[in-house]
């Protein structure tokens, strides 16, 4: 008989560094499941308008992502989408005109760009948090505020573990950040991108 760890909800709350940004997100974890719901804001910029998005996330007992629904909405534009993961291991992406399959080279994780949340997921999944390790992974990125989706290549290694907080490299095609993250996993500090307060 495996025990289940069940947490009380809490609110994480991101502010965005350099950058007028807030993520906060609603959690319910129960061991490595998880069920989340939450909203990104963020001012325009340089390089992409002003958006707010509505999101809901889970995760299986493995802590293998299951499903995400995702709202997006600019002054110009609104659209949504849903990306699941069925029980064989293909996708399936719902843009309100019927389900597309892919199978995104095996990936077990999704990430939404500049959602703090989502970094946190593969690192609770692999224990980096706990433990050395080095994981590259097939990643399903979500951009914001337009929703495109393609297979993002990823990488994720321990830089230091603590009692309190641990320390994770997160790596992609073109960026590297470490990432400070709580004894639970979830990111505290994102280098120039955002601050849980």
């Amino acid at each position: 008989m495996t025990t289940t760890i069940t947490r009380k909800p809490t609110i994480l709350t991101w502010q965005g560094v350099g950058a007028p940004r807030l993520e906060s997100v609603r959690l319910l974890v129960a061991d490595n499941r998880l069920k989340a719901s939450g909203r990104i804001i963020a001012a325009a910029s340089d390089d992409e308008p002003a958006f707010s998005a509505s999101l809901e996330a889970t995760t299986d007992q493995s802590g293998a992502f299951g499903r995400l629904l995702i709202r997006s909405t600019t002054a110009e534009d609104e659209c949504q989408i849903s990306v699941t993961r069925t029980k064989d291991g293909l996708w399936l992406v719902d843009r309100g005109q019927g389900s597309e399959r892919a199978a995104f080279g095996g990936a077990l994780d999704v990430d939404v760009a500049g959602a703090v949340l989502f970094n946190s997921l593969p690192i609770r999944r692999l224990g980096l948090h706990k433990e050395s390790g080095r994981h590259e992974l097939p990643v399903v990125y979500v951009s914001l505020p337009d929703l495109a989706v393609r297979v993002s290549q990823q990488t994720y290694t321990t830089v230091s573990v603590g009692e309190e907080t641990s320390v994770v490299n997160y790596a992609d095609e073109t960026f590297s950040a470490d990432l400070t993250v709580d004894s639970n996993g979830f990111v505290i500090d994102y280098p120039e991108l955002a601050r849980r307060v």
